[in-house]
């Protein structure tokens, strides 16, 4: 697999930034700004996967509608942004839009994620690529460093090390640990060669921490709890230091909450300082219209559309189920404090992801019993079907 890491980009001019619209919707609604931190982090990371062709057209990335919800996201001080390679042109757009916002926004004001080994045209974890990679993301960032940098799906690449690979995995930590490769007199144990390609290309992420200082901190990411846990373990036996993060996806959702029991393990266990979650909607699963190719089960997918019809009883505009959603997993991870990533393309977007932190964080919206029966009666759509905590396997 060759990715052409010199190639020239594609070009996305943006006009003069005096003339682009700044008006009211541009503006935060004071009563919304973050304001808690979550061991430094706001509670909502801008995922900026929405800046490709995967989730938007030509036309809207092509336009100034990326840059005025970046800007509105920092000035609302939701200051973290999350991309990767494999998202299209999604780097090169963003990029474009905070160097064009530099003079409301220095590079200091905000933390940049990305991501190497998964591309467009497949997986390469060699060293060589990582060092180009982040070359590339640098350039398309304009910027000269990156606050965190994930190798990106290990599980594709890796041992998964599941005794299944569908199914609820709490149990990995608990009486079926051996079978996930995660009792104690197993950390630090090599499965295959698989693992061998974990550990370098996660040396080459510390080198270019430790030594070059153009990544401040070096993650995991995917999407299997075990295999997160058991390589973070790994790495920390192997090498000698941990990741500083981990995140999943997924897995602090209605569908599937399973991410509160394996929080706990990754600081304890393997080191790790900071749990990131993402995909509250669980990959547009709980939206009226979810993805055609999703990898859930025929089950949970025919769940879901019941959860959806449920929810036109408290709301008849097809958002009840995706904003109950959102509103679930922030509620989950303020109380475990992890950040959630999410899609944003729209100003929209933007003020109400804020409005429903708020909600949750200022007014106490997951102590009302109204909300709370919403839950627990979605819940139970997937309950009924065995299919609540239940982890799809990877494609």
């Amino acid at each position: 697999m060759v990715v052409h890491f010199d190639a020239p980009d594609p070009v996305y001019p943006l006009p003069p930034l005096n003339e682009i619209p700044d008006e009211d919707a541009d503006k935060p609604k004071e009563a919304y700004k973050l304001t808690t931190r979550l061991n430094g982090f706001p509670p909502i990371i801008f995922g900026a996967a929405t800046f490709s062709r995967i989730y938007n057209g030509l036309d809207h990335n092509s336009g100034v509608t990326p840059l005025r919800a970046a800007r509105l996201a920092l000035r609302y001080g939701m200051n973290v942004f999350d991309t990767a390679p494999f998202y299209g042109d999604s780097e090169i757009i963003l990029g474009n839009a905070l160097h064009a916002l530099e003079p409301e926004f220095p590079r200091d004001s905000y933390t940049l994620i990305s991501k190497v080994g998964r591309y467009a045209t497949g997986f390469d974890y060699t060293p060589e690529a990582i060092e180009n990679s982040i070359a590339r993301s640098l350039r398309r960032l304009h910027t000269n460093y990156l606050d965190i940098v994930y190798l990106h799906d290990v599980e594709f690449v890796a041992d998964e090390k599941l005794p299944r690979r569908g199914g609820n995995h709490v149990a990995a930590l608990g009486e079926e640990r051996e079978q996930y490769g995660l009792n104690e007199d197993q950390e630090g144990e090599i499965y295959t060669d698989k693992d061998h390609k974990i550990l370098s290309a996660v040396k080459k992420l510390f080198e270019l921490r430790d030594d070059r200082g153009v990544i401040k901190r070096v993650g995991i990411s995917g999407f299997p709890l075990p295999t997160l846990l058991r390589l973070a373990i790994l790495i920390q036996e192997r090498l000698g230091k941990p990741v500083d993060l981990v995140m999943s996806y997924c897995h602090l959702t209605l569908q599937n909450s399973t991410l509160e029991q394996f929080k706990s393990a990754f600081g304890p266990r393997a080191g790790v300082k900071q749990v990131i979650t993402a995909s509250p909607i669980a990959m547009a699963l709980l939206r009226p219209s979810p993805l055609q190719a999703h990898p859930a089960p025929l089950e949970i997918r025919e769940a879901a559309k019941r959860a959806v019809q449920l929810s036109e009883e408290w709301d008849a505009s097809g958002t009840g189920l995706p904003d109950l959603a959102l509103q679930y997993t922030f509620a989950r991870a303020r109380e475990i404090g992890v950040p959630v990533a999410t899609g944003l393309s729209t100003l929209e977007e933007v003020h109400a992801s804020t409005k429903a932190w708020h909600d949750v964080d200022a007014e106490g919206l997951a102590t009302k019993e109204e909300w709370v029966a919403r839950v627990k009666s979605v819940q139970d759509v997937f309950k009924d079907v065995e299919m609540l905590d239940y982890s799809w396997a990877t494609p």
